[in-house]
């Protein structure tokens, strides 16, 4: 049982109806969990508007509601709590009734578009390694030390949050490293945390569906650094040109890193093929088991969030040699006649483009390029015949099919992806709804030495269909493709 008026801390309270000297046995935004002696934050979410709600809460036996409008009828049993923006007071409710276990942590958030999920989830594994109980927070999945708990959404709400917080601080947990979502920026799910640091990684084409405009995206991932106390770090990647926008306003201190451009942490990329990259990082040179330029950019990150954390260079290099892929992100499987297939969850044109340059640059030019390229429904479609065009101008055969239809018509989004396919590219553009028979098609059309990226799913392991999520995994049916066709 926690005091009312605890944990109405911060909350921004415009007026109170009722007496705030009531105990809570626990709190819901979610009018399905409520309970006798519940206090009930009522949120506009896109969906539903928990004010309507109210009603019912009552009957369920709320002991209090905050709201940004009383009800028509109060009832006198019931406290009601006036604020300005009920999502911004359920996050600082939900810090006060697991009592802050931010405050408790070295809590790192990183956002941007790509690369978020790589940077927190090597960030995690390198501490791990460096001795520490950690704690992650990620797309893929959530982790306390050698615990894991499924993960539904980039960043969780804010009560499941502070709780996943608590449970780390408990378990004794010393830092955790988040992925911070726009969304979550925007839907005030992360206010009231206390970070040690924030980090970004760049910012591209995404979330237009919800954002509307490139400006709303970059002004939601700014939010977060301009939220960053004074005692946090900052650490941008400055060869994207929104990198130092991000710095503007933070009081955080401000910390670079870069590939091309003078900055606080420096790498240069020596070697980039199969067997992993070779890099110079402030001086060292480190052979590390990832691919890509792009994890190139990851690697730095986690080498400069490392270092202002307190740990030493050498031995953060050392252990970050060691660590392998994320799942999901260029991850590669040879055949029998060596066709290589690369997974990964490039979702966005950049991505996209980055995984084929990378490609690009670590193929001999014998080979071919075979791309499975599809979109997710009920999502940003402006980038749909982008993601085709350069699947296209950077392959020498090209399957779009689907991805997570969700609630379109997979045969639609196909038609529009198909509207960023130039003419002259026609004849090496197949169309094949069916992604197993998409992967089955290309693994046919390979051979020895041909290289084929099956892109946008990744780590996932369904396919989300009018609703309904099917068992899929891109991994596995490469695998088993691989086998069955005997390549």
């Amino acid at each position: 049982m926690k005091d009312l008026k605890e944990l109405l801390y911060k909350t921004g309270i415009l007026e109170v109806k009722g007496s705030t000297a009531v105990r809570i046995s626990g709190i819901a935004f979610d009018s399905r969990k409520v309970n006798q002696g519940f206090l009930f934050i009522a949120v506009r979410g896109l969906q539903s508007d928990g004010h309507s709600f109210m009603q019912q809460i009552a009957d369920a036996g709320a002991a209090a509601i905050v709201c940004e409008a009383f009800p028509e009828n109060i009832r006198e049993n019931i406290t009601y709590i006036k604020v300005k923006d009920s999502s911004l007071a359920l996050s600082f409710i939900a810090c006060n009734y697991y009592e802050n276990p931010s405050s408790s942590l070295r809590l790192i958030g990183i956002t941007g578009t790509n690369g978020k999920t790589t940077t927190a989830t090597l960030l995690f594994q390198l501490f791990r390694k460096l001795g520490y109980s950690t704690g992650l927070l990620s797309t893929v999945k959530n982790q306390i030390n050698e615990e894991f708990i499924p993960a539904t959404h980039t960043t969780p709400d804010a009560l499941q949050l502070n709780a996943l917080l608590r449970h780390m601080a408990d378990e004794g947990c010393t830092h955790c490293f988040m992925e911070v979502s726009s969304h979550a920026v925007v839907q005030n799910r992360v206010a009231g945390l206390a970070f040690a640091g924030g980090v970004f990684t760049n910012i591209t084409h995404d979330h237009l569906d919800y954002h509307k405009t490139f400006e709303a995206y970059i002004k939601a991932k700014k939010q977060f650094f301009d939220n960053l106390g004074s005692d946090a770090f900052a650490l941008v990647n400055t060869d994207d040109k929104n990198g130092r926008v991000m710095l503007q306003n933070t009081e955080a201190e401000k910390v670079t890193y870069s590939l091309t451009s003078m900055a606080d942490f420096k790498a240069k990329v020596i070697e980039n093929n199969f067997s992993g990259l070779m890099l110079g990082i402030n001086g060292q040179e480190v052979t590390f088991r990832l691919i890509g330029s792009f994890n190139a950019y990851n690697l730095l990150a986690v080498f400069g969030t490392a270092v202002l954390l307190g740990e030493d260079k050498i031995k953060v290099l050392t252990a970050l040699s060691s660590l392998g892929p994320v799942e999901g992100r260029f991850e590669y499987i040879i055949s029998h006649t060596k066709i290589t297939g690369i997974v990964d969850y490039a979702h966005t044109p950049d991505a996209l483009q980055n995984v084929l340059n990378t490609i690009k640059d670590i193929r001999t030019g014998n080979e071919k390029v075979i791309s499975i390229v599809g979109c997710g429904g009920d999502r940003d479609a402006s980038k749909r015949p982008l993601m085709a065009r350069i699947a296209c101008e950077m392959s020498d055969k090209v399957i779009i099919t689907s991805d997570n239809p969700r609630s379109e018509d997979p045969e639609e989004i196909i038609a529009q992806m198909k509207k960023g396919v130039p003419p002259l590219h026609f004849k090496k553009t197949l169309s094949i709804t069916d992604r197993r028979e998409a992967i089955k098609t290309a693994c046919t059309l390979a051979g020895p030495g041909d290289i084929i990226l099956l892109a946008g799913k990744g780590h996932e392991k369904y396919q989300e269909i009018k609703g309904v999520r099917h068992p899929f995994d891109d991994k596995e049916i490469l695998r088993e493709t691989f086998n069955v066709l005997h390549v």
